[in-house]
């Protein structure tokens, strides 16, 4: 296994560890660090990651999820899916890092200031649409739900937004596959990281008997504000 794996399998890991630990962290952690180890493990990979750790979330917690919600949002995403695939196949490459930077950037902001939307058919269409846009494009898509699930109880949001991710992933990397933006090489290249987050899932439990979760959202906040910087500085500059 090179260097490049170990660093990308340590991200994964690093970030599903406090995704399952605190409700979130796996996309805006993991997302920057894998793109600056190789780009080449963004979109694709990623989303196929948090596709597993969703399938994980729903079969553990299977009871007492309210599937018409997550349908309506999830239907939702399917011409959001297509937009983001057809947006990303045609931006040059070195674009990737800037809308990856910005995506992450207003996730970070939707987090620390907890802005949210009543979650009515509107606003969930509207939410799912962006969510595919973005979660297609960049594999950040969480951010447009988060804010119609902010006011729901912490554990009934993070198991409806799995679900939602574990139903819709899928399309976003079939629109990917249809441009020619997701191959077997891809899938090749995600297959080493699938340890990372049956053993992040397992260290959430573990950090959470021990540590405090204010402090881990904290830390987690500040690397992923630097992430962000970072991977939208280094698409311009090779923009430029």
């Amino acid at each position: 296994m090179d260097t490049a794996t170990v660093l990308a399998l340590a991200a994964v890991t690093l970030g599903i560890g406090i995704q399952a630990w605190t409700g979130i962290g796996f996309g805006l952690l993991s997302a920057p660090l894998l793109y600056l180890i190789s780009p080449a493990y963004v979109p694709g990979p990623v989303l196929v990651l948090g596709f597993v750790l969703s399938l994980m979330v729903v079969v553990r917690h299977r009871n007492g999820l309210i599937c018409l919600r997550v349908l309506t949002a999830s239907i939702a995403r399917i011409p959001g899916a297509w937009l983001g695939a057809s947006l990303l196949g045609i931006l040059p490459v070195h674009w990737l890092g800037i809308t990856l930077g910005l995506a992450l950037l207003f996730a970070l902001v939707i987090t620390r200031y907890r802005f949210s939307l009543a979650p009515d058919r509107w606003t969930l269409i509207l939410a799912g649409f962006s969510s595919g846009v973005m979660g297609t494009a960049t594999s950040v898509g969480g951010p447009p739900m988060a804010m119609v699930y902010q006011k729901t109880e912490r554990l009934q949001s993070r198991n409806e937004l799995a679900l939602f991710f574990m139903l819709t992933t899928p399309v976003s990397l079939l629109m990917l596959a249809f441009n020619d933006l997701f191959d077997f090489q891809t899938l090749l290249l995600t297959l080493p990281l699938l340890p990372g987050v049956v053993a992040g899932y397992a260290m959430g439990g573990f950090l959470a008997r021990y540590l405090n979760p204010r402090q881990a959202k904290s830390a987690m906040f500040l690397l992923s504000v630097i992430g962000a910087v970072v991977v939208l500085l280094t698409g311009v500059r090779e923009l430029l």
